[in-house]
């Protein structure tokens, strides 16, 4: 017995009953032997005969016929022109909105959006500042400073030959950054409510439907200001509650965090620190000058309104929140010592990807011509 095909089309197993039917071979007997080769599902009986009347009729095509009802005639050239032409003057225009304008259906102008024209909505994505092309231009600037200075370190004119690791990031096997050190302050609260995003989970169809509830930011929060470089934490300092940080509160901090270095990373003062911070008013202060002046620290150059440029917010700051997302304090001491254990919990590793990734930050903030770095 002959195995029967398991896979075939509607058009072949009709060209196999015309096939058939030319030859004089009854309905019935058409029938027998589709359901031997194919299946029986593949054309009942009555369809059978009802193509072997087509074929008698003089039909000749295997396709089926068009349906009756409304031809459709408004996803045509010219719609889609109208289309584009309305979302490129109002890019914010709905589905709705271009349906009454042009008297067509909602469906098919979502049809000419999204299949034809092949258009998406999405939110706009939020900078912290619109950058003006002075600023583009200081933040290549700086970027091409810093990679001139690594590849000076390396003693390799090619740009190509830093270094690139497992994932094409960014190897820094230099002076510069053995001895950088970066820091950032950041705002903490005792209680950090968790984000949507965190807060996802698996559903089944029938799982009951989960609810969360609104929760705001505590009053309560610290500023917790930490510096580390490619070997870990170095120093995290805490300003109490009710304070604010300024030159002179910031001086103070430097004073510990020289003490920190010279405990946790010996012959660094000899060597000379380089400092990679912000252009906060307390960083940049006559009063903090002075200081890093009075001990020879170098400070990195940093483009103004450059967050992405900075390792502790690009990199450090958001796994920071988002561990701490859900999480609530009773008092300050609690979340000091959570704050402490993270940081002590988190590999080495961890660490010199983050300052690694400031070369391949400034090579993208480069081929973008200067404006913002996403990831």
């Amino acid at each position: 017995m002959a195995t029967p095909i398991k896979e075939w089309s509607k058009l072949e197993v009709r060209a196999v009953v015309h096939f058939l039917f030319s030859k004089g071979t009854k309905s019935s007997e058409i029938h027998k032997q589709i359901a031997e080769t194919y299946s029986e599902g593949a054309m009942s009986r009555s369809r059978v005969y009802q193509w072997c009347t087509w074929f008698g009729e003089g039909r000749t095509s295997l396709g089926d016929e068009p349906k009756s009802g409304r031809p459709k005639t408004s996803t045509n050239e010219e719609n889609t022109t109208h289309v584009d032409e309305l979302i490129r003057c109002d890019s914010r225009m709905k589905i709705r909105e271009i349906a009454l304008k042009l008297e067509i259906p909602k469906s098919t102008v979502h049809e000419i959006v999204h299949d034809t024209l092949g258009y998406r909505k999405v939110s706009a994505r939020w900078i912290l500042k619109m950058l003006t092309e002075d600023h583009k231009l200081q933040r290549v600037e700086i970027s091409q400073r810093l990679l001139q200075r690594c590849q000076q370190d390396n003693g390799d004119e090619d740009t190509t030959h830093i270094g690139v690791g497992p994932g094409g990031d960014f190897q820094a096997n230099n002076n510069l950054f053995d001895n950088l050190i970066t820091g950032d302050e950041t705002w903490v609260h005792l209680n950090t409510p968790e984000t949507k995003r965190d807060s996802m989970t698996w559903k089944h169809p029938s799982s009951p439907v989960t609810k969360k509830f609104k929760v705001q930011r505590s009053a309560a929060k610290v500023m917790a200001t930490k510096f580390w470089d490619a070997k870990g934490v170095i120093l995290l300092d805490i300003l109490p509650q009710g304070q604010c940080i300024n030159a002179a509160r910031y001086c103070s901090t430097l004073d510990r965090l020289k003490e920190a270095i010279r405990r946790k990373r010996p012959g660094l003062l000899r060597r000379g620190v380089v400092l990679q911070h912000d252009n906060a008013t307390p960083h940049s202060a006559n009063l903090t000058q002075q200081w890093l002046q009075r001990y020879g620290w170098e400070i990195l150059p940093h483009p103004a309104h450059s967050p992405d440029l900075a390792p502790s917010e690009f990199y450090l700051f958001g796994p920071l929140k988002r561990h701490l997302g859900g999480m609530a304090f009773e008092t300050e001491d609690d979340l000091i010592s959570e704050l402490r254990n993270w940081f002590d919990n988190l590999d080495v590793d961890f660490f010199r990807v983050g300052i690694n990734s400031l070369l391949s930050r400034s090579q993208k903030c480069i081929d973008i011509h200067g404006d913002y770095v996403e990831k």
